[in-house]
């Protein structure tokens, strides 16, 4: 006769292996997933997810080192972008529990010289609500990248700027200067430089020992990767390289997937933060702040915590679920939005939701094919750049896109006059009139309309074969 302990035991087992046996399955169904961005040229690098604390999976794809075939694993170390805020806002928050710094101080305390000195406020910088002008919209912001810089000279980059707006009266974009200055803000609260200081504050009580931030001192440093970008539709060239110190504060954070996830339970279940940081953080119902997005997801029918970035030659996506008590993290070393598909992708995978696939078209459309497709387009006031003329260009056997600032995004054949671009990762599509004109331009949720066509009558539209399919059946 069994006993209670032998049935409670069999049951336990039962329930350990059926959820390994899920897990390995999802894991087999995320290989697939991945594996045409890999072979694509359009992911290189580590994917980790955290269930009720367990690691269920943890791959790495592609190369550190290109050049000399070294690859990615889990312990390479990734420039993270604009993910780097959330260490920021952590260091700034640990200052405010020991009651050295308050969320309501004026910045005129630490930069009396700046536009609004007196109204900004510790919480505005965090809340990205400051209305400072942004240092990445400076004309001369690529020559701000190749030198070192500091907290103090990249704040004062922008002192004599007029404010954008009433500071903590509305979310305009993302403030880069906002963060700069917070870095500054904690060099002076702590009297010691940034890098040592989240060092001190977050990385160390985290327990996070492949982290850091880059102060121009990690060139050739152990199992860190170098950055690639696109170069046409399917080759990869070494990014520019930069100094990191032009970006502190807002995206010189390198780490690694698991060091994320670490700090990802930490911050949302751990005690390195008081109840009261923690809530600044989480219960606000701004919708960006403290180095996260956070809102109501249909998608996953719950609030969801993520937060994405792009520098040159990276890019990175994290996303963590408080019901299912889920943590998504996806770095790359090539320069491309991929990431957030990928990330909010393999959640629905982990869930059992529906996705999607990514397929190049195959075979490609022909240059002659591609030719057609050329035109200029014109959209709104509301799109990312207001009232902007977008060219389509055939190279060859490639179709780019063409900015108004010069900028080229190539486009990735994906169906019927649908590509995806490859810089962006946004869906771009095609409509033509009766006659195979191209009039309308769809990218992502804007639409375009053609201005001017770069060659005479067209054929029917591009005949190539449909590349991009649905794994449930459901778009």
């Amino acid at each position: 006769m069994l006993t209670r302990v032998m049935i409670a035991s069999i049951s336990l087992a039962f329930c350990v292996n059926q959820a390994w046996a899920q897990d390995r399955q999802a894991g087999e169904r995320i290989d697939a997933y991945l594996k045409p961005y890999v072979s694509s040229g359009n992911f290189s690098g580590a994917v980790l997810i955290k269930r009720h604390g367990r690691v269920v999976f943890e791959r790495s794809h592609g190369f550190a080192d290109r050049e000399h075939r070294i690859p990615n694993t889990t312990a390479t170390r990734f420039h993270i972008a604009s993910a780097s805020m959330q260490f920021t806002a952590a260091a700034v928050l640990r200052l405010v529990d020991e009651g050295s710094l308050s969320l309501e101080t004026h910045v005129g305390e630490f930069v009396p010289g700046i536009a609004g000195a007196e109204k900004i406020t510790v919480r505005d910088l965090l809340a990205e609500r400051s209305g400072l002008p942004d240092i990445n919209d400076r004309a001369d912001y690529d020559e701000i990248l190749r030198h070192h810089q500091t907290p103090a000279s990249l704040v004062a980059a922008i002192e004599g700027s007029s404010l954008l707006f009433e500071p903590g009266s509305k979310f305009l974009h993302e403030e880069h200067s906002a963060y700069n200055l917070l870095a500054l803000i904690v060099e002076k609260k702590t009297g010691v430089p940034f890098a040592a200081a989240v060092d001190h504050l977050v990385f160390r009580p985290a327990r996070l020992r492949a982290s850091g931030v880059d102060d121009d001192s990690t060139h050739g440093a152990a199992k860190m990767a170098y950055g690639y970008e696109p170069e046409g539709v399917k080759g990869l060239k070494r990014a520019a390289e930069i100094q990191w110190s032009a970006k502190t504060g807002n995206a010189s954070v390198y780490t690694t997937t698991g060091d994320e996830a670490a700090w990802m339970d930490e911050l949302f279940a751990g005690h390195l933060l008081s109840a009261s940081s923690r809530e600044a953080v989480l219960a606000t119902s701004e919708r960006i702040g403290y180095g996260w997005f956070k809102g109501a997801s249909k998608r996953f029918s719950e609030t969801t915590y993520y937060m994405n970035g792009r520098s040159p030659g990276f890019a990175s996506f994290v996303l963590y679920l408080p019901r299912e008590q889920t943590s998504i993290v996806v770095f790359s070393n090539i320069y491309s939005s991929a990431t957030t598909t990928i990330g909010n992708d393999i959640a629905a995978i982990v869930l059992g939701l529906p996705y999607e696939t990514f397929h190049p078209s195959d075979p490609a459309p022909s240059p002659s094919e591609l030719k057609t497709c050329e035109a200029t387009f014109k959209f709104g006031p509301d799109f990312y750049q207001p009232n902007a003329e977008i060219t389509l260009l055939a190279n060859e056997a490639e179709l780019s896109l063409r900015w108004p600032s010069a900028a080229i995004s190539p486009l990735i054949p994906v169906g019927r006059d649908h590509f995806v671009d490859r810089s962006y990762w946004e869906h771009v599509k095609i409509g033509r009139d009766g006659k195979g004109h191209a009039i309308v331009l769809d990218y992502g949720s804007f639409r375009g309309s053609a201005i001017h066509t770069e060659q005479g009558a067209f054929p029917d539209c591009c005949p190539f074969r449909a590349g991009r399919h649905t794994s449930s059946g459901v778009s």
